[in-house]
């Protein structure tokens, strides 16, 4: 009798069900005479937007080396970016993230403010190998608690590991025959790659610190910055005091057909979006160049320009696709020399920003750089960290319209250059100009 019964109710609900796709193809609602076409194509054109947004590709690298998976999503910005301007139009000015329906979420996290979360017991150690020479860069590893490396101006670079106690050098790569400029980890923390001054990106071995290969920039020119393709880290970009951007294969140490471009000014900062299609590159007159970076060549095709301002100098870059748990927000944390740190949204699939917030800070002409802080918290917030030529390192919660700062560490003796935190914020790095490296632990709740 009761298979009876829901063999029934599933025949009436499929009934129900074709009425209703009837409804929609036809544009006719039955009993009412009314025509709903226009709704019906909307209806359609939404569900096919939110069909592409949830295909997923498998990252080719889903099985790496520490066992995790990724996944890489071929949604667009620009539905993103419509879906944003919905949800903004809905929340009063100056929300920047739309936390205020996550209520359950929030209680998970319990009671303590983004400010509490953000404070710090003091320093936990401090390194000064590279003491009268500038450190301009400074990077945990990937997925790592306590390990660190920083570059130099004195033309090393440190690789640091602060567990087991006490916090020692573990490795010093040399070699390069002037400033190193900037570095950055694969994604394995297997290999280190570096710029200098010299003109040559150099492939460490961060077990051994063996340089195993130099790579010459064809222009002999100074090397400023680098990055890693995020999906794909056999291939690097290198920006140099030419203008020019270039996709290197660090296996062979050639460059890609295709993967060359022109900025209007000296390279100086690069960051990729999450899944490597969008490519940002910064230069010393004021401009952010976006370029859409194709997966299957490593060709370089130039999308969008912004001046951010005249002449000034775009030292940092920093992409975060999620600002916060609640929302997908596509964001550019961008330092550029006006005594300001800018917050960008992405608005479309070409990687267009619009200028969302500000934060006063001191930064006129030193290479200063900013971070998302990397845990995306329940809390109502978002956080993002700065350097400052002031010696201080500064903490802005993204959401407050007014009395941005949560937290403000002192101790350094110059203008802080760059902060690092650690994968699971339990210690944030920062280094300045004088050469000196701390170690700042956050107060355990």
């Amino acid at each position: 009798m009761n298979s009876y019964i829901c063999s029934v109710y599933s025949f009436v609900l499929r009934l129900l069900i074709c009425g209703w796709v009837w409804c929609i193809v036809t544009g006719i609602c039955p009993g009412s005479g009314f025509l709903f076409t226009q709704s019906a194509c909307g209806m359609a054109a939404v569900w096919q937007q939110v069909l592409a947004v949830d295909d997923f590709e498998e990252d080719p690298r889903a099985q790496g080396a520490r066992g995790h998976r990724r996944s890489v999503s071929r949604g667009s910005y620009q539905l993103q970016a419509q879906m944003n301007r919905a949800v903004y139009d809905e929340r009063p000015p100056g929300s920047l993230v739309p936390t205020s329906v996550a209520e359950a979420s929030r209680a998970m996290a319990g009671d303590t403010t983004l400010s509490e979360n953000y404070a710090f017991a003091g320093m936990h150690h401090i390194f000064d190998q590279h003491v009268d020479s500038a450190v301009p860069r400074l990077q945990f590893a990937n997925d790592d608690k306590h390990l660190l490396a920083c570059c130099s101006l004195d033309g090393t670079l440190s690789i640091m590991t602060l567990s087991p106690p006490p916090a020692s050098v573990k490795v010093t790569l040399k070699g390069h025959g002037g400033p190193v400029t900037d570095f950055a980890w694969s994604l394995s923390n297997d290999i280190i790659v570096s710029t200098s001054l010299d003109g040559t990106l150099r492939i460490w071995n961060t077990e051994d610190g063996r340089c195993i290969r130099e790579v010459r920039d064809p222009e002999s020119s100074e090397l400023l910055c680098c990055t890693f393709q995020p999906m794909n880290n056999n291939l690097t970009v290198v920006g140099n005091s030419k203008h020019h951007l270039q996709v290197v294969n660090i296996s062979t140490g050639k460059k890609v057909k295709g993967g060359s471009s022109k900025l209007t000014g000296r390279v100086l900062s690069l960051s990729f979006d999450a899944p490597g299609r969008i490519l940002w590159a910064g230069d010393d007159r004021g401009s952010i160049f976006s370029f859409l970076f194709d997966m299957a060549t490593g060709k370089l095709t130039k999308a969008k320009r912004l001046v951010v301002s005249e002449g000034s100098s775009i030292c940092s870059i920093s992409a975060r696709s999620w600002i916060s748990r609640e929302a997908r927000d596509p964001s550019l944390l961008v330092n550029a020399c006006v005594n300001k740190l800018l917050l960008y949204r992405v608005v479309d699939n070409e990687g267009t920003l619009q200028l969302k917030r500000s934060f006063p800070i001191q930064h006129g002409s030193q290479l200063v750089h900013s971070i998302f802080c990397p845990l995306m918290s329940f809390r109502q917030g978002a956080c993002v960290v700065t350097g400052s030529e002031d010696g201080c390192v500064y903490f802005f919660d993204v959401e407050r319209n007014t009395k941005a700062i949560v937290n403000k560490l002192q101790g350094h003796g110059g203008p802080v250059l760059d902060v690092s935190f650690n994968c699971d914020e339990s210690l944030l790095a920062s280094a300045d100009s004088t050469g000196m490296v701390i170690i700042w632990r956050r107060e355990q709740k």
